[in-house]
């Protein structure tokens, strides 16, 4: 759940930005599938998401969706295959759909582990064109992606290599990684890890999926089996000092700290935030500092504490234009 958001929405902060969202692999499954859902609907109208699947299916499911919710941002799912070349390939079909790629599966790796060659086995296959997301923005007149998801099934890293132009003006990337050959011959987390490092993302955390032996009676009580893929979360880093300048706008630090919020990195945010007011402050479209301490006032303990005895707010504390009076408040609530 985002920390800030609320606060800097209801303070008109947002109203200077616009948020775009890249999502490869966009068939939607579950509830955290949706956007809207997780919350970035508070950018809306200023938000824009391209949705991409190889099932034109599930694209149009997902369209049909979007169309009877009457959203009030703009949405739309594309059926295409993106990859690393504008080329034929060989889609190959998962007994799920979900689990399709443009690797074949790795069947007699998976059948060592339990449930997953019921998902992941060949159904059959077809050749497919493929295009790069570098090629679709330039067709479409999109010049940067704030945030982008990838999940395509082992062939995250061609996805990537596709897109190396708008990568350029890309904040934050979430995309799955496999640990093992879960698909023959696909690029592992340390390829994908090597090629974002090279891009200057940093990587910030995977959330990790295991699987058990098929044929094993026993289990840990410590270890959940075998770590075989996950989601990692990598942001760039726009305050480093060797940070290319012209990507160091306070719009896009700004930008950059929404996203972290919104992904559940709030101390990143607060980083950002302090950062932009030290910085930028004299703007008051960049000063955040009683965003900041309003935000910090919704922990309990920390009123308790004492708000201006943290580091961040006495920094910032000259930037507030009701500080004095806020905290007094704060202190009275605290004592009563």
């Amino acid at each position: 759940m985002a920390f800030f958001l609320d606060n800097l929405k209801k303070n008109g902060y947002l109203e200077n930005i616009h948020i775009t969202i890249c999502n490869v692999g966009s068939r939607k499954l579950y509830i955290q599938d949706d956007y809207a859902s997780q919350g970035w609907q508070i950018f809306a109208p200023n938000l824009s998401i391209y949705g991409f699947d190889a099932d034109a299916d599930a694209c149009d499911e997902a369209n049909a969706d979007i169309e009877a919710r009457h959203i009030n941002w703009q949405e739309i799912h594309i059926p295409l295959a993106l990859g690393k070349a504008i080329e034929e390939r060989t889609l190959y079909v998962t007994k799920h759909p979900m689990c399709s790629s443009l690797y074949p599966p790795n069947e007699p790796y998976l059948a060592r582990f339990v449930r997953l060659s019921e998902l992941v086995d060949l159904d059959f296959s077809f050749e497919i064109d493929t295009t790069t997301l570098d090629d679709f923005c330039q067709n479409e007149g999109i010049n940067e992606i704030d945030f982008l998801q990838i999940d395509v099934q082992g062939a995250d890293l061609d996805v990537l290599e596709g897109a190396s132009q708008i990568l350029n003006d890309t904040l934050a990337i979430q995309i799955e990684v496999e640990f093992s050959h879960i698909y023959s011959n696909q690029p592992l987390f340390a390829d994908v890890d090597t090629f974002l490092r090279k891009h200057d993302f940093t990587l910030f955390d995977i959330a990790q999926s295991y699987r058990l032996r098929k044929r094993s009676p026993i289990r840990s009580t410590s270890r959940a089996g075998q770590l075989l893929w996950g989601e990692a979360f990598y942001f760039r880093d726009l305050i480093c000092e060797n940070v290319d300048k012209k990507l160091q706008s306070p719009e896009r630090l700004l930008k950059l700290a929404c996203i972290a919020d919104i992904m559940n990195f709030p101390d990143y945010t607060l980083e950002i935030l302090e950062y932009l007011t030290l910085q930028y402050g004299e703007d008051s479209n960049y000063n955040f500092a009683d965003t900041i301490i309003e935000s910090l006032a919704q922990v309990p303990d920390l009123v308790n504490q004492g708000l201006d005895s943290l580091p961040v707010v006495a920094k910032i504390r000259d930037y507030a234009t009701n500080s004095d009076t806020y905290f007094t408040q704060k202190n009275v609530i605290a004592e009563d």
